[in-house]
């Protein structure tokens, strides 16, 4: 009778570790207020000290543009918040950002691009970064339904005929992708994912096995249970890589060769399941989001093509 007490005292210790273990990975991975940028830095990997002259520029020319601040509520009431440079164009692109950033930071260098081909910018907050609200991160599967909500804004202020590009990073690529599953307006003419991942879960069973040597099976399990109570959703309740065999709209998909912290083989497996017209770009030797920077020519040649073929 003793050593069945022990076994059951050893069994209920090692639940209560496992369960301690997977609160601790949930919540400085989910929630807002634990989820450092410092952190996300070093395990993505990237040296962006070499391209700081570089963004330094280009963020002063970016922060001489007319711009305001744009609000909408998302579908679960948060007050969503947005920076707007308005052209006097018809072509918007809205930029989605990675995980713990915010608009203003991760589409500077490419706002040259955008701004050079006369172009209006709307660069959002996604749900629980930046000026936005929310305690819980979307990972796109919320963030999706809000990116509906700032389609509609611009669609709104802009006219029927605006012609829309949806261009994500990281979370924000997730998001695009995430996105083109949904019954879009014929105002989003295309949709640019730079280093996108599949979907949270298997993000973040990469992360568990190759940064933090943990099998995923001691943290996922427990860590979707935790999100789908608190946050409202199952780490893979979407899937990007299911989502474009729904989609109808043209998909450029950019990614490092390099990337470690999301693998290479995301955007493979997309660009394998997407339905509609696609196009592939992989830099040799970029690290995560690094692709712009790594190769730029290639990169706006990428794009050059692919928004030659949809925007007029």
């Amino acid at each position: 009778m003793k050593g069945i007490t022990k076994i059951a005292v050893g069994i209920a210790a090692a639940g209560a570790a496992q369960g301690a273990l997977a609160e601790y990975f949930y919540r400085r991975t989910m929630v807002r207020q634990r989820a450092k940028v410092e952190r996300t830095t070093k395990m993505a990997g990237t040296d962006w000290a070499q391209y700081k002259p570089l963004l330094e520029k280009r963020k002063e020319a970016f922060l001489m543009q007319q711009m305001e601040d744009v609000y909408v509520r998302a579908f679960d009431g948060l007050k969503l918040h947005g920076t707007f440079v308005k052209k006097d164009t018809k072509k918007v692109v809205i930029c989605f950002h990675g995980y713990t950033s915010k608009g203003m930071n991760d589409f500077i260098g490419l706002s040259d691009y955008y701004l050079r081909n006369h172009y209006s910018m709307l660069l959002v907050d996604e749900r629980a970064h930046g000026e936005s609200e929310g305690t819980y991160i979307g990972f796109g599967c919320l963030d999706r339904m809000d990116a509906l909500r700032w389609i509609e804004y611009v669609t709104d202020r802009m006219g029927e005929d605006v012609q829309i590009i949806l261009h994500g990073i990281s979370m924000g690529g997730a998001t695009v992708l995430m996105t083109s599953g949904l019954q879009l307006p014929s105002s989003v003419r295309g949709i640019i994912s730079d280093c996108g991942f599949t979907s949270a879960k298997e993000v973040f069973a990469s992360v568990l096995k190759n940064m933090y040597h943990l099998p995923p099976f001691l943290v996922l399990p427990l860590a979707d249970r935790m999100n789908q109570k608190r946050a409202g959703y199952g780490l893979d309740e979407c899937n990007a890589a299911r989502e474009v065999k729904k989609a109808q709209v043209p998909i450029l998909l950019i990614h490092g060769e390099g990337d470690t912290f999301v693998p290479c083989w995301m955007c493979d497996r997309i660009y394998e399941n997407c339905a509609s017209e696609k196009k592939k770009l992989i830099v040799k030797g970029a690290a995560h989001a690094e692709s712009y920077y790594k190769d730029t020519e290639a990169y706006e040649k990428a794009m050059d093509a692919f928004l030659g073929g949809i925007i007029e």
